[in-house]
């Protein structure tokens, strides 16, 4: 498989059709139409259904967009990491963390490099701490953001001197906004959305499966969520209360929803992790040096 020839199908799958594709490619349709034919042939599966007017992946044709994309992801960070030797001071700095207040921590400090470092470029990458470590195992990544409870073992790491309160968002006309803080009494007769995060992993070793104790099971969870923009969409739809963190939903006054903290208390620490014996571009290191100036480590 050639690389050039991965970017021909991903353009066909984002496009839809082979007319679209040779147009945004600027490649004739028969040569575009006799690559993919033999990336076929090449791979022994049929990657496309052919309509009239478009052509849709198939179950094949879907994997291989999925590891395409991170072929081509590794080949464009590669080829950049290289272009950036020639000028030691800028290059890209690649980021991938759930979503947390401490994030202001670390956008401080990029501010800080780009100020020294006006050629550094930062890309981020939102996901919970499998989505995260999948993708710094993979090289796609240079630094990951991580929401305890999570498994560093394998990584390098810096504490970020912050932590994450866990509560419930609610709309502000429920029952539970009347009371300033949430006991597990509470939450066993309401429908719950809760993040990933928070029921991830071994029972033993997840915060809040410990807080809750032994009814964990009891809990009704109707839905579960990645990004809590879209569960506060949820909760203000009437769907359930969300366990999430505090600070990342908009529960300012001018907000139909509001946060209240677990009791008793539930904070969670934060990491910033990389691959142990990585090979940093210029950018990344120096990105490196600033997280150890600021958070120690």
């Amino acid at each position: 498989m050639e690389i050039r020839v991965l970017r021909y199908f991903l353009a066909i799958a984002r496009e839809g059709s082979i007319t679209n594709a040779a147009s945004f490619l600027h490649v004739t349709q028969p040569t575009l139409s006799r690559q993919i034919r033999d990336l076929e042939e090449e791979l022994g599966q049929k990657l496309f259904t052919r309509g009239s007017h478009n052509m849709t992946l198939t179950a094949e044709g879907m994997i291989l967009r999925k590891r395409a994309e991170e072929i081509i992801s590794m080949v464009d960070k590669t080829e950049a990491e290289f272009n950036s030797m020639e000028n030691v001071v800028g290059g890209d700095i690649y980021i991938g963390g759930g979503e947390t207040e401490a994030i202001r921590l670390i956008a401080e400090i990029a501010h800080d490099l780009r100020e020294d470092y006006p050629d550094v470029h930062y890309h981020l990458y939102s996901g919970n701490s499998e989505d995260v470590t999948e993708r710094l195992d993979k090289g796609l990544l240079d630094f990951g953001i991580l929401i305890q409870p999570a498994d560093i073992s394998k990584y390098d790491y810096i504490n970020i001197p912050a932590k994450d309160t866990w509560g419930v968002v609610m709309r502000r006309d429920s029952p539970l906004a009347e009371k300033e803080m949430i006991q597990k009494e509470d939450l066993l007769s309401v429908p719950l959305i809760c993040s990933r995060q928070a029921i991830s992993g071994d029972r033993k070793d997840n915060e809040f499966a410990g807080w809750f104790g032994e009814d964990f099971d009891k809990l009704d969870i109707v839905t579960t969520f990645n990004l809590v923009y879209n569960a506060a969409i949820m909760v203000e739809a009437g769907i359930g209360y969300a366990i999430t963190i505090d600070k990342i939903a908009n529960t300012t006054e001018s907000s139909n929803l509001c946060f209240r903290p677990l009791e008793p208390r539930l904070d969670s620490g934060l990491n910033v992790i990389w691959k142990k014996y990585q090979v940093f571009s210029s950018a990344a290191g120096l990105f490196l040096e600033k997280l150890r100036e600021n958070f120690g480590g």
